[in-house]
């Protein structure tokens, strides 16, 4: 049992009289010898492994040791309690479905939107793109427990269009309803990037920023192959933060990097609306998970006001206002943000979406029916549900 479960009282309200709750950014961890087990046969002896030391629990992979690292899960402990470090056993064992499923009643979840995918950080090709099919068969596996609940979210490398077409289409066939891509395409060599941070594999760091300075943008039109395919097949595309990173573990710079790891989003959203990406692809739906939203609706005037002065000398080709695709093709997350709850019916912050980051150290877990309760205070009820549940669903396209 982990030191956190004796600690776990929840706020769920018996007279909850909102409906249902679509987590739409819940994470979920695999059990540390999933790699082992979902790997191909040649490979499964170069899976991590964890080794139990008097000091704590470590992780080896390829040559490497890092300590077992828990800052992505804290879930039943307060601020004051949080760890960086430790064992196996000090973490809520979230990969247990009797264990998943029991904490998301006890926080009155109805449905989650699961995070948290490969790849292995390795510098080695052929497991690199392993580790993608190893995590979305796991995890849809998982997800069988409970698959009216629970929807998993499945990765895909982003080096080389056809190679990322050829993988959204294998997750398609699986029943993935988001796919999620790095904030920015990533190099050939995808272990390869600008976005490095201390103590972090650099192929997991590329897996969620890609390279802002890389050679391949998401402006080329050889990616305009990965926009049809997710429309022919009614996926939606997820950017969890990515832009930039904050540097975990260095208490110099933590708290100032995590509001700029939000609003470094901006970035990729425009680069979607000012390359005619949506006017190309009108039903494209696009998610910045867990960026907060309070400042869309401030992005969306911006666009607007900027495009409107420097759109001739620009050559600016745009079929309607920056607020427009906006409002038709992107969504976004909070966790707890009423400034963008009550910028819900401005330009730019209709499509916004709650989360609990279940069991991240921002998680509301388990209290999240008492602070939707306050960040909601005087939104109408239908607003209300819209946000905590119908957005969800309008975004992944299910009923």
């Amino acid at each position: 049992m982990s030191e956190a479960d004796p600690a776990i009282k929840g706020s769920k309200m018996s007279n909850w009289h909102l409906g249902p709750i679509f987590d739409v950014d819940a994470h979920i961890d695999p059990p540390h010898d999933m790699w082992a087990n979902y790997l191909p046969s040649h490979l499964k002896d170069r899976a991590p492994k964890l080794i139990h030391e008097d000091d704590g629990d470590y992780i080896e992979f390829e040559g490497n040791r890092r300590p077992f690292m828990m800052i992505n899960n804290q879930a039943g402990r307060k601020g004051k309690d949080f760890k960086m470090k430790g064992r196996l056993s000090d973490v809520r064992q979230i990969w247990d479905p009797e264990t998943r499923l029991g904490d998301m009643d006890t926080d009155g979840m109805d449905h989650a939107l699961m995070f948290g995918g490969g790849p292995l950080g390795s510098f080695d090709n052929e497991l690199y793109i392993a580790s993608y099919e190893a995590w979305s068969n796991w995890v849809m596996d998982f997800a069988s427990h409970a698959p009216d609940r629970l929807f998993p979210v499945g990765y895909v490398p982003a080096r080389d269009v056809d190679e990322t077409v050829t993988h959204v289409k294998r997750l398609a066939k699986q029943g993935f309803r988001a796919i999620n891509l790095p904030a920015f395409p990533q190099n050939k060599d995808a272990w390869d990037t600008s976005s490095n941070v201390a103590g972090m594999k650099a192929g997991q760091v590329s897996a969620l920023t890609g390279d802002p300075k890389g050679e391949l943008q998401y402006s080329d039109p050889e990616w305009d192959k990965l926009w049809k395919v997710l429309v022919d097949n009614d996926i939606a595309a997820t950017f969890h933060l990515g832009a930039r990173v904050p540097r975990f573990g260095d208490k110099r710079y933590f708290l100032a990097d995590m509001p700029m790891s939000k609003l470094a989003m901006a970035e990729p959203i425009g680069i979607f609306i000012y390359n005619y990406v949506f006017d190309r692809f009108p039903d494209l739906r696009i998610g910045s998970i867990e960026s907060g939203v309070g400042w869309m609706a401030w992005l969306a005037e911006y666009l607007d006001r900027t495009w409107e002065k420097q759109r001739y000398w620009t050559e600016s080709k745009l079929k309607n206002p920056p607020s427009y695709y906006m409002d038709q093709n992107v969504w976004a997350s909070f966790i707890q943000d009423r400034t963008g709850v009550l910028n819900r019916d401005l330009p730019g912050g209709k499509n916004i979406m709650w989360s609990s980051d279940y069991p991240h150290s921002e998680t509301t877990f388990p209290n999240s029916h008492e602070i939707i309760m306050r960040d909601f205070e005087g939104i109408p009820e239908d607003d209300t549900r819209d946000i905590i549940c119908n957005n969800a669903k309008k975004f992944l396209g299910i009923s």
